[in-house]
């Protein structure tokens, strides 16, 4: 867990007077992720002048279960794509296209229609690629 703390000396190295010197080193933070997977649905919106694609990747994740048989688990993604440098025509990905996602991790809370509050994570994309290759992901044991 990052340690934070609000006093001046921290960034700068001075001491206000009175205080005792302590130098604390900050670790830097990163929230970043990459996915690789399969397009489930794709939706455009249109928000001011720019538009952003909300898109569903699937990832698989693949292990032998007690019996030796392969397990197959897949989790679905959510990722906001906003157009501009770094993403493609955001028109042509489709469901079905492989795509190679950068971007960071982000949560939003809201309160469902039961009245529960829940809590939402997506990626917001830096980088979105779509892989055009007619090679199906292959797993290895």
């Amino acid at each position: 867990m990052p340690l934070l703390c609000a006093w001046p000396e921290v960034l700068t190295g001075s001491t206000p007077p009175g205080r005792n010197h302590y130098r604390l080193r900050l670790m830097e933070q990163l929230n970043r992720i990459e996915i690789r997977g399969n397009v489930g649905a794709v939706r455009l919106q249109v928000v001011g002048n720019s538009r952003v694609a909300k898109i569903s990747v699937a990832t698989n994740y693949v292990y032998k279960g007690r019996d030796g048989e392969p397990v197959i688990e897949t989790t679905w993604h959510y990722v906001s794509a906003w157009e501009g440098k770094n993403m493609p025509d955001l028109t042509s990905i489709h469901k079905g296209d492989k795509v190679h996602v950068l971007g960071r991790l982000r949560s939003q809370r809201y309160t469902a229609a039961d009245g529960t509050e829940r809590t939402a994570y997506d990626v917001l994309a830096s980088k979105l690629n779509v892989i055009e290759s007619d090679e199906f992901l292959q797993y290895e044991f």
